[in-house]
């Protein structure tokens, strides 16, 4: 392993963010060439104490980053501190990423990285309430303190729609934005996967030590369980999205004392979870 110290700055691989693919447009008076800009997509071992832990499939940019957000949204880390190294494999692959932890995490996590301590973002087939009785032993509440105020959760969702590059580009990416008590941007990531951009942008935050300032994470998609349990992970106790949230999604956050608001319309906010403190 090139062996990165516990930061999040990682050099950007040989891997296209975006490609520009030849297409034939339909229309009046007949087909015509053209070109489009789409979003890239690549996969990414993740590998940890020397052993295959995930695959996923994202879009290439932020890997060291992404693998740290990763661990924390997993239970595998709790802090930068946790990381012995993290970096490209050896062999320079950008689609590999290897992670060494300290050897007491490594022993407190021994269950966890043998994918039987902690409900994965990849888990299926089992029935709601079965998922919510285990997410609740593995994610602690988030207590019943204070929330950014409305118009911050409004900055927050101004300022992800400022940062968004790719979308308009490729129409294919997700983002998120990780901002502080008065909705200004901490971190942003874009991916071609919802659960990538959110690892990247708290990865980055918690490499960097100033996870402990995030207060908002704005989306721009489809709030699913498994985004607010990576929220919780990362102890940021509001989550804004321009999408709705599922059913599942807001008896979790409900559950964790998060707050859970959409956007509608022009400005116009809808509270699912947190009203008794966003609206008291």
């Amino acid at each position: 392993m090139t062996e990165h110290p516990p930061q999040a700055e990682d050099p950007v691989p040989p891997l296209s963010r975006s490609v520009l693919r030849p297409v034939r447009r339909l229309g009046a008076p007949g087909p015509e060439a053209d070109s489009r800009e789409l979003i890239g997509e690549e996969p990414l071992l993740l590998r940890i104490e020397g052993s295959p832990y995930a695959a996923v499939m994202r879009t290439p940019g932020e890997e060291i980053a992404h693998a740290a957000g990763f661990c924390l949204a997993e239970g595998i880390v709790e802090a930068a501190e946790d990381f012995a190294g993290i970096g490209f494999c050896a062999d320079l692959d950008p689609n590999v990423v290897e992670v060494r932890l300290r050897p007491e995490r490594a022993a407190r996590v021994a269950a966890i990285l043998e994918r039987r301590g902690f409900l994965s973002q990849t888990s299926c087939g089992i029935c709601g309430k079965q998922m919510l009785a285990e997410l609740l032993q593995v994610l602690e509440p988030l207590g019943k303190g204070p929330l950014p105020p409305p118009g911050a959760l409004r900055e927050a969702v101004r300022a992800l729609l400022r940062s968004q590059h790719f979308y308009h580009r490729t129409r294919g990416s997700h983002a998120a934005l990780v901002g502080d008590r008065d909705g200004r941007g901490l971190a942003f990531a874009e991916d071609v996967g919802r659960h990538n951009a959110v690892d990247k942008a708290v990865g980055r935050l918690l490499l960097e030590r100033r996870l402990s300032r995030a207060a908002v994470l704005a989306l721009s998609s489809r709030v699913s369980y498994e985004l607010i349990q990576k929220a919780a992970r990362a102890r940021i106790p509001a989550v804004v999205a321009l999408s709705r949230p599922t059913a599942l999604a807001v008896a979790i956050a409900r559950a964790l004392d998060l707050a859970l608001v959409g956007v509608e319309g022009e400005g116009g906010l809808v509270v699912y979870s947190g009203e008794e403190r966003l609206c008291g």
